[in-house]
């Protein structure tokens, strides 16, 4: 007995949707790099969320209806602080390094994930799981070369980014099965802007008219790229749009090169490569497991 995807499965479209999505994300980095230059990082980070308040606005309207146990508060403040770190680090980095290695690196958060899942929620962690992590931080190790040259703030920064936005996702995972998505959306939107607000408050100065304009665009281009990622995984499985998301570091090579004049460090490419090899054999092994479960379910029936 064979199974095909349910009909709501476009892979075609999850494939174009993702691809939207990375050309997003790419084009948001390229547009924090440049204000960054201008303009103190924490100040960037909390004037790009305060303006991507008005893109989660629609849901504010659950918030207000919506009751809260203590526990789940907890969770919202957990993650906005976990977030509030990963994004302070991340715009910080954008400052320090080149986009393809923010990009590289920043694929590490799966690893992470997977990770604090086995430790924090008892999910399995098996040998082929292991030896991916093993590649995975191989491709670090290739990407940062320690010894072999000089490893600035902004390396560690990314290492930082990545633990924190694992954090984040693993709660967000754990509030999503109570709540809608809009609202653990909005609630990580709202505790994000409120935890940064010291540390731009403690850096401000005041921005030109040009710069508040482009980190509006950069909250637009980032909400919709969260849209786009959404939309990816609802039109097709992961492990068929997982692969097309490690295109973006195809992208910030290329704009790193063309608007920045950065190099194109064929470690970071290696590195890069490796982390990816992991992060995908890890979505098609968790695919394979899930297809064989479905199988010896119907054989149930």
């Amino acid at each position: 007995m064979t199974f095909s995807a349910p009909p709501t499965h476009r892979p075609l479209f999850g494939v174009a949707w993702m691809l939207s999505a990375g050309l997003l994300f790419v084009a948001m980095n390229a547009i924090v790099k440049h204000v960054g230059q201008g303009l103190p990082s924490a100040e960037a980070a909390f004037l790009r969320f305060l303006f991507g308040l008005i893109f989660v606005a629609p849901a504010l309207g659950q918030l207000m209806r919506a009751r809260f146990d203590r526990t789940t508060w907890m969770l919202f403040v957990g993650r906005g602080v976990v977030h509030t770190i990963a994004v302070l680090c991340w715009f910080y980095a954008m400052t320090q390094i080149t986009v393809a290695e923010v990009t590289a690196m920043n694929y590490l958060n799966p690893i992470y994930v997977m990770l604090g899942a086995a430790v924090f929620l008892g999910e399995t962690f098996s040998y082929r799981r292991m030896a991916a992590v093993a590649v995975a931080f191989l491709g670090v190790l290739v990407i940062l070369r320690p010894g072999l040259r000089e490893l600035g703030t902004g390396h560690l920064a990314m290492v930082f980014t990545a633990i924190g936005l694992g954090g984040s996702y693993l709660i967000a995972k754990r509030l999503s099965a109570d709540l809608s998505a809009a609202v653990v959306v909005a609630m990580m939107s709202i505790t994000v802007t409120i935890g940064l607000i010291p540390f731009a408050y403690a850096v401000w100065v005041w921005p030109s008219p040009l710069q508040y304009a482009w980190l509006f665009v950069v909250a637009g281009f980032a909400t919709s790229g969260h849209y786009a990622m959404s939309r990816a995984f609802a039109e097709a499985p992961v492990s068929v749009t997982q692969p097309v998301a490690f295109l973006q570091i195809v992208w910030a090579v290329i704009m790193g090169w063309t608007l920045f004049g950065e190099a194109v460090d064929i470690w970071v490419i290696l590195g890069a490569a490796l982390i990816m090899s992991a992060v995908s054999y890890i979505t098609w092994r968790e695919a394979m497991l899930k297809r064989r479960a479905a199988l010896v379910a119907a054989k149930a029936l």
